[in-house]
Parts: structure tokens; sequence; C-alpha cells
């Protein structure tokens, strides 16, 4: 009886693949299949054992394709739209996946990094590492999401206009200020001026700072012109440090290479792009 319990598995797994389906539920395929949790356990236990199943999530999976064995997994376009679905969370690709998405050419990933409004820990299947970023209003930038197509869907992913204001709002996440450069070097010409402007005002007016400066030193003016327009005029703009983490220790910071009077920024190291 568990002999034909397993081969039912194994067959169930090949249907879905041949629909175009590498994702699926505990409950789902208990439903299908007829079997207790138990004997469902045991099955998926199995086909993990031989690398052909992995558990994203408690009671979500996904079939791991022959052409994907060697890497332990597919690819994480097939199934992130399915796995935030199954936490019931707005997501969207974004940083510094979304700029290889967009053909920032400098940019070799190590990780999918996924925008999202819960603190949800990273997820390692096959050679992927997925990475979550934590923003609270999701909807304030709904605007700048987009959906792509993916070989088995679909998935969210940040327009160029958000991924360059995340990139400075998460420098860490970023690779560093070198690396956001490079990429505004990339992908500076394909901003839209005005849906930048409007993007930024779900970010904080430092975010606006830093990446103003940055696009007026690596030749996109117009583009840092619409930023400093969408800049709150009230009152006057505070000094904020380029990058936080060379001003971190007083004593050892570096004396200011410049102080931008246009942005407010201080800047102890001039940014470099990659050649």
């Amino acid at each position: 009886m568990i002999q034909d319990k397993r081969i039912a598995f194994s067959s169930y797994l090949t249907q879905l693949l041949s629909t175009g389906r590498v994702v699926f539920s505990r409950d789902e395929a208990r439903l299908a299949l007829g079997v207790s949790q138990g004997a469902f356990l045991d099955a998926a236990e199995r086909q993990q054992r031989k690398q052909h199943l992995v558990s994203l999530r408690r009671g979500l999976y996904v079939i791991v394709p022959p052409q994907y064995l060697a890497w332990g997994a597919p690819p994480p376009p097939w199934y992130i739209d399915d796995l935030m679905r199954h936490e019931s969370r707005p997501y969207y690709v974004g940083l510094l996946k979304a700029a290889e998405l967009h053909g920032a050419t400098h940019q070799a990933v190590m990780e999918f990094q996924v925008v999202t409004d819960k603190r949800l820990p990273e997820i390692r299947a096959g050679r992927s590492a997925i990475t979550f970023h934590y923003r609270k209003d999701m909807g304030a930038v709904s605007e700048g999401i987009e959906d792509r197509k993916t070989d088995t869907g679909r998935m969210k992913v940040s327009s160029i206009e958000l991924t360059l204001l995340d990139l400075v709002r998460y420098p860490r996440a970023a690779g560093g200020l070198d690396n956001i450069a490079t990429i505004i070097s990339d992908l500076g010409d394909r901003v839209d001026a005005q849906k930048l402007a409007d993007r930024s005002a779900a970010f904080e007016r430092s975010v606006l700072q830093r990446l103003g400066y940055l696009l007026e030193r690596f030749a996109q003016p117009e583009r840092a012109q619409a930023l400093h327009a969408a800049l709150p005029h009230g009152s006057p703009l505070p000094w904020i440090e380029l990058e936080r983490s060379q001003a971190a220790d007083p004593e050892s910071a570096p004396e200011p290479k410049e102080r931008d009077e246009r942005w407010h920024v201080i800047v102890r190291r001039l940014p470099e792009r990659d050649e």
C-alpha cells in the first residue's frame, strides 16, 4: 500500500509539471491523492531526499524539474508569486535583482531580493537565496510596481524609478554607494523624470537628497531637477551624510571632501562607478 502511494505521488508531481505548474500546497495534494497528512508527509520527505522536491514554507512545495536537478530548485521567478500568495503578503521583486531585470549590465546578483510588508526569514532553495526587505506602506508605492511575465506565470517587479529610490533607501542591500552609482550609470537614461518625482513622495526626504546628488554627479541633471522640485520647500534642507557609515564614529570619520549646497549632502568619500 505504501509503495502505491509513493507511485501516485510521483505521478502527481509529473502531472503538475506537464501543465506548467511547479508549486503546490500540502492541502491540495492531499485532496488530489486522497491520503492522510502523515502519508503525504512521508511521501514528500522521500521526494525531498531524492532532491525532486523543495519545501519553501510550511505546507508549500516547489517541484524540481529535471533540467534544474543540478541546481536543487527552479529559479525563484518560477514560484515567487505563488510563495507570496501563500504568505498572503503584497510584494515586489526589487533592489539589485530588479536592476538586473531592467538591464543593469554590471549586476551579477547573488540574492533574489523581495520587498514586502512583513519581516520574513531568508529562504534557501537549491542554489538560490531569497531575501526579504521590509516596507510598511506597500500601498504607497503601488504605482511603481510592474507585472512581468515569467516561464510559469507572472511576478511583480519594481519600476526603474522605484528601484533607484529603493537602492538608496536600503544601501546595505544595494551593495554600497559605488554599486548604486554604477546602476545609475547603466539605467539613468531610461528613468522617467516625472515618474521619479511622483514615486519619491513615498520616501524619506534624505533618500531624495542622496539620490538627487548621485543623479547630478553622474550626468542626469534632468532627473535630478525633477527630484529637487519634489522636495518639500517649507523649511531649509537639513544637512545629511551621503554615506552614514562614513560618519558612524565621529573620532575616526574622514574629513569631508565636499559639502553640496544644492542637496545639503556631506560627502566624505567620492562615489565611483565601475567601468
